[in-house]
């Protein structure tokens, strides 16, 4: 008779997932005992750096994720990042240790005995299993769930006595059959809604495109360029974008939306419909109030998440796959006539100031340094606009940025989204306030031998909360400044080789340097001004 612990190991590996970021405690040893060869297992030194690892993986190898945390304490470290992540719409198994079911009921120590209420709602699915047999089965639907649009995170609480257990010949192969199945999430369009749509475009007198994170998350990239290619329709990013999903130096393309209500609405108000791909309508913050839409405007959403759907505040929506609505589209409209639109006009930044590196100087000198193919990872919130400016990515699975607004995703993302894609250079910008949310993750990255450039820009304050207090009239807040960091000290002690940019040319020449070698993690500490953004 097999164990519980053989049927899950054989559950993982036919769904492809043998990877685990963890941080284990004594109750993930019986789950994680004579660890298999064909697993790799990826220590964190913290729970919430562990799930910023696994969201980066599964965005950057675009699978399932699977994360081993240490039952109640370990879930409530990690509950940021298992936000970010749900933000993020990464799939994801996270599994927590339980106590043995013999001590549940006296609540004995390390018990969690709200187990399935702990990571809401921050989950799609929470869930202990009644029994041991019902282990292997429990994980193959979590993993159906994470998968199933919108992607997301998923729990299972396992009691740590259930490993141990032997299963009937009848219950391993239920386990087994649960894990074979296979879900095709491929929702066609109403072929009369999709009629109608056109006709609403054709009858346009202007109107705009916008794309979202789900149009790269879904592989509806090359579908959604061929609709704005064909129509010839203007392209904006929704605010506050998670990725990149149409490339931005094309010359249709127009620049990211403000996430203002009142602001958006005039930076759209020459168009008469707006056709919106694969975002959320929209993400807002600061509250500036005004219209959600200019007088006259429509607004039709293709999504594949009713929720989101359902809590536009304006607008129509059709729920089904991005890349087939978008295909169905252009087949029905006629090609778009006229001369093609001007490329946006981007923002420019002074180039330094006292001989320290603007924002904008130090992002065009990383971007020359790093190689075609990069896979970029930003967590300097005040610095968005710049980085666009300076990278202009135009390949689709190229950016990773939180989705969430909490900070601790960026360095351990890059550590994990190296892991999910080894064939490319994966270079972090980040701030030097936002890196010590996740700073163990120079550990890991040291430890298993990450070929991360890490370049930080050094501030001594969070700047992004500057512009905040300017914004909402809170100047004199106490905390906003950051003084006396040392970030090289810092990683150096973690085991991280270690550099101080003081100009563009040697920054540009270390990132070229770190990210065409595979011996280890590199960070490049960079002095540069404030830049604070502007509505």
């Amino acid at each position: 008779m097999r164990t519980v612990r053989e049927s899950v190991l054989d559950v993982l590996r036919a769904r492809g997932i043998t990877t685990v970021f963890g941080n284990p405690g004594s109750t993930e040893l019986p789950m994680l005992k004579r660890f298999p060869d064909d697993f790799q297992y990826v220590l964190g030194l913290q729970e919430a750096v562990v799930v910023g690892m696994a969201d980066g993986f599964a965005l950057a190898s675009r699978t399932t994720a699977l994360v081993n945390l240490h039952t109640g304490p370990g879930t409530g470290n990690a509950m940021g990042a298992i936000l970010n992540a749900r933000a993020n719409r990464t799939p994801m198994v996270v599994t927590a240790g339980q106590q043995v079911r013999a001590m549940l009921t006296m609540e004995a120590l390390l018990s969690n005995p709200q187990a399935t209420l702990l990571p809401q709602p921050a989950v799609k699915w929470a869930y202990e299993p009644p029994r041991p047999a019902d282990v292997p089965a429990a994980l193959a639907r979590a993993v159906q769930v994470a998968e199933t649009p919108p992607h997301g995170p998923v729990f299972l609480s396992l009691p740590m006595d259930d490993f141990d257990a032997e299963l009937t010949e009848a219950e391993d192969r239920a386990g087994q059959a649960a894990a074979a199945r296979r879900i095709t999430h491929a929702a066609a369009p109403d072929a009369v809604t999709v009629e109608a749509l056109a006709d609403r475009i054709s009858r346009a007198r202007s109107a705009v495109l916008v794309v979202g994170d789900d149009v790269d998350a879904s592989g509806a990239w090359d579908a959604v360029l061929a609709l704005a290619e064909r129509t010839g329709l203007p392209v904006w990013a929704a605010p506050v974008s998670a990725r990149v999903s149409f490339p931005r130096n094309h010359p249709q393309f127009r620049g990211e939306l403000t996430p203002a209500i009142g602001p958006l609405a005039r930076q759209l108000a020459e168009h008469d419909l707006v056709v919106v791909i694969g975002a959320p309508v929209f993400r807002y913050y600061p509250y500036i109030p005004g219209s959600h839409l200019p007088e006259g405007t429509g607004l039709v959403l293709l999504t594949r998440d009713a929720e989101e759907a359902a809590k536009a505040p304006v607008g129509d929506a059709v729920v089904a796959d991005l890349a087939l609505t978008a295909r169905a589209l252009a087949d029905r409209l006629p090609a778009g006539g006229g001369s093609t639109p001007a490329a946006h006009e981007q923002v420019r930044f002074p180039e330094a100031a006292d001989g320290v590196l603007t924002p904008l100087a130090a992002m065009a000198a990383i971007a020359q340094g790093a190689p075609e193919n990069t896979l970029w990872v930003n967590e300097s919130p005040s610095n968005v606009p710049q980085f666009h400016e300076a990278t202009r990515i135009g390949t689709p699975g190229s950016y990773l940025f939180s989705a969430g607004g909490g900070l601790g995703f960026g360095a351990a993302a890059a550590v994990g989204a190296q892991l999910g894609a080894p064939g490319r250079p994966v270079v972090c910008v980040i701030g030097d306030g936002s890196i010590h949310y996740a700073v163990q993750t120079l550990w890991t990255a040291a430890a298993y031998k990450v070929p991360v450039t890490f370049v930080v820009l050094s501030n001594a304050k969070y700047a992004i909360l500057h512009w905040f207090a300017q914004i909402e009239h809170a100047q004199g807040a106490p905390g906003l400044d950051i003084p006396g960091l040392d970030i090289t000290a810092v990683a150096h002690g973690y085991g991280v080789r270690t550099h101080r940019a003081q100009g563009a040319g040697e920054l540009t020449k270390l990132v070229r340097d770190s990210a065409s070698q595979q011996d280890g993690p590199v960070l490049i500490d960079v002095p540069v001004t404030t830049e604070l953004p502007s509505l």
